[in-house]
C-alpha cells in the first residue's frame, strides 16, 4: 500500500515520561540518588580517642600497682625524690700537738641568750634586732702535767710514800654543741629586714655564739667544777701509785 504524503510519524515519548496507555510505570535510566547521611559532630572522634587512651593508661597503672603489691614487680624509686650531693673538699690538717694534760672533770651547761640591738629615739618596728638563742656547751677542767718541776714528785722507797705537787686545775673555754643549740625567735625591724634582703651579716650570728660561750664559761667558774677536778686527780694518782706498791700517796696543788 502506498504511503500517504500527509501522514507524519508520531514523536517518541521521553524515557522518563509515563505512557498513559502502558500498564507498567516507566523506568528511569538515571541511577538513584544516594540517601543523605547525618553529619557527625566535630571533635567526637578525638574525644573518644582521648577517653580510650585515658582508660588504657589507668588500667595499666592499676595493673602495675596490683602486681607491685603482691611483690611480682620490683619496686621503683621516686623519680622526683630529694637528692643531696656532698661536694665538700678533703679535710686539711692545719696543726698537730701533743697533749700532756689530764682532763679531770667537765660540765655541760645551757644558757638562754636574749640579745637586742636598737637605736635610741627610733621606734623598734623600724630599727630593731632581737635574737633569743639557746646555747648548750661543755667546759673541761684539766691538770697540766707537762710543766711539772723536777721536785714535783718525791718518792721514799723505804717508807713507800709518794708526795706529788701539781699546778692548780685549769678551765677551758666553752665549746658549743651546735646540735643542741638553736635560735628560738628572732625579731627584726622594717629597715633591718630590707637590709638583710640585700646583704648578709654573719658577724651578728657570731656575736650571739660568742656571748653564749662567755656566759657558759663564767658559769662554770662558779659551779665548783675545779674542786671536783682536784678530787678526781687525787684519786687517780693514789690509785696509780697504790697499784705500784706505795702505801701512802699525798697529792697537793699549788695556789692559783
Amino acid at each position: 500500500m502506498a504511503k500517504s504524503p500527509d501522514a507524519t510519524p508520531a514523536p517518541a515519548l521521553p524515557a522518563a515520561v509515563e505512557d498513559p496507555t502502558s500498564e507498567y510505570p516507566a523506568v528511569s535510566n538515571e541511577p538513584p540518588a544516594a540517601p543523605a547521611t547525618p553529619e557527625k559532630p566535630r571533635g567526637s572522634g578525638f574525644a573518644r580517642l582521648l577517653i580510650f587512651t585515658f582508660f588504657v593508661f589507668a588500667l595499666l597503672v592499676a595493673t602495675c600497682l596490683g602486681l607491685r603489691a603482691v611483690n611480682v614487680l620490683p619496686s621503683f624509686d621516686n623519680p622526683f625524690a630529694d637528692k643531696t650531693t656532698d661536694r665538700s673538699q678533703p679535710v686539711l690538717l692545719q696543726s698537730m700537738r701533743d697533749l700532756s694534760r689530764y682532763v679531770a672533770a667537765d660540765g655541760t651547761f645551757q644558757v638562754i641568750v636574749d640579745l637586742q640591738e636598737s637605736k635610741e629615739n627610733i621606734p623598734d618596728f623600724l630599727v630593731n634586732r632581737r635574737t633569743l638563742f639557746v646555747g648548750s656547751g661543755t667546759v673541761e677542767q684539766y691538770v697540766e702535767f707537762g710543766g711539772l718541776a723536777d721536785n714535783a714528785v718525791k718518792v721514799d722507797n723505804e717508807a713507800m710514800t709518794v708526795t706529788i705537787t701539781l699546778p692548780p686545775p685549769q678551765q677551758s673555754n666553752a665549746a658549743l654543741d651546735m646540735q643542741k643549740s638553736y635560735v628560738v625567735a628572732e625579731e627584726r625591724g622594717l629597715f633591718n629586714r630590707i637590709g638583710d634582703a640585700f646583704r648578709s651579716d654573719p658577724g651578728k650570728q657570731q656575736q650571739v655564739y660568742a656571748l653564749a660561750q662567755q656566759r657558759i664559761t663564767e658559769a662554770a667558774r662558779a659551779s665548783g667544777l675545779d674542786e671536783r677536778a682536784r678530787q678526781n686527780t687525787e684519786r687517780m694518782l693514789q690509785s696509780l701509785f697504790t697499784r705500784l706498791g706505795y702505801s701512802t700517796v699525798t697529792v697537793t696543788f699549788d695556789q692559783p
